[in-house]
């Protein structure tokens, strides 16, 4: 009786210790895979920045302009908008299932049309995991002074 009183308590104490190490794991691959993505912006390599959006993806920027993500990559790639630096300076992430919750801060700079810009922003991002790859579905971000 004792023996299985203490594997009772043993199961107790243990599923939730394996199941908070694979939530944190699950959202370190979350915010590693969104770092990946603000270097290939910044790189403006969107050959692999496609692996990292959806198909499905609603991007709206600080300033409204909101696109898909054809049309996101075609901004990148021609110039129309060049991210020089993308710098999160804090990220949350919530797990449901195969989609993840960011709310975070970053600090944004480079050129829209030639323009050069600065910007602290909040932002939501949704992520899916599809094929084993977290996959940017909406970005929403909000400026905000720092």
């Amino acid at each position: 009786m004792l023996k299985k009183i203490s594997l009772i308590f043993i199961w107790a104490v243990m599923i939730p210790a394996f199941h908070a190490a694979a939530q944190t794991r699950r959202s370190d691959q979350v915010l590693s895979a969104e770092l990946t993505r603000f270097r290939l912006m910044t790189e403006r390599d969107t050959l692999h920045l496609r692996e990292y959006l959806s198909g499905e993806l609603v991007y709206i920027h600080s300033n409204a302009l909101t696109e898909n993500a054809e049309e996101h990559i075609r901004a990148i790639s021609n110039g129309k908008i060049i991210y020089q630096r993308m710098d999160r300076k804090q990220a949350k992430v919530r797990l449901y299932g195969r989609t993840a919750i960011v709310n975070g801060e970053i600090q944004v700079s480079g050129l829209l049309n030639n323009t050069p810009f600065d910007v602290f922003m909040l932002y939501t991002a949704v992520y899916r995991k599809k094929k084993g790859n977290w996959q940017l579905i909406n970005w929403q971000s909000t400026r905000r002074t720092a």
